[in-house]
């Protein structure tokens, strides 16, 4: 008897009708490095499917296009102001100071049908639960911050020891740091499936963790 191999499931994100996938990256000052940095390079390095055309155009969104000093004193420019930024199909937030503009944009985002995935990672869930997103969802953050997660934002079941955790049908939220790669994967995997991220993966030199 034969055995015939079960077909990869179907992602769960629609590709957009034409060119590539809207990414915007939040920064404020003193954003994590490579709680962005992580999911950027996976994006990068992720082509369509049989091609060698990037499958995700990246750029970064704050509140003025002033440069900001990032962790390490890396000094970045933003290209686009919230006012201003394309409506991004995801959207990721790393541990950063944040501002009253960037908490209205996330609300705004959030709630938008364009938004197909809104990304924390490490203490950038700090910044979702702020803006009231993830109020009675589940959620994760860096191990450092537990008890303080746990305590300012109540309405919110913390899970600890998870690389990541879907919160919402379109909400994620990664532990620390490298979890950001994971995630980013991940949701290379819900566009465009398995096997493209297996190759970002492989092309990064990166072994997959967690879920």
């Amino acid at each position: 008897m034969a055995i015939v191999a079960a077909a990869e499931p179907a992602p769960r994100f629609a590709r957009p009708a034409s060119g590539p996938v809207d990414v915007a990256v939040v920064l404020t000052h003193g954003a994590n490095v490579m709680d962005f940095a992580g999911a950027w390079e996976v994006f990068q390095d992720t082509p369509f499917p049989g091609t060698e055309e990037p499958a995700f155009r990246l750029y970064t969104v704050s509140d003025s296009r002033a440069p900001l000093t990032l962790t390490g004193g890396l000094k970045v420019v933003p290209d686009y102001t919230f006012d201003y930024a394309p409506p991004p199909a995801v959207i990721v937030v790393g541990a950063q100071a944040g501002s009253p503009r960037m908490l209205q944009w996330l609300r705004q985002v959030n709630a938008s049908e364009r938004t197909q995935v809104l990304m924390s990672v490490c203490t950038g869930a700090f910044k979702l639960a702020q803006a009231g997103i993830l109020d009675g969802k589940s959620a994760t953050t860096h191990h450092d911050f537990f008890d303080e997660f746990s305590r300012r934002f109540p309405k919110v079941n913390l899970v600890r020891g998870e690389r990541f955790v879907q919160s919402g049908p379109h909400l994620f939220t990664a532990g620390g740091l490298t979890s950001g790669v994971d995630l980013a994967l991940h949701i290379v995997e819900l566009y465009f499936g398995a096997e493209s991220a297996r190759r970002t993966a492989a092309y990064m030199e990166y072994a997959r963790r967690g879920n």
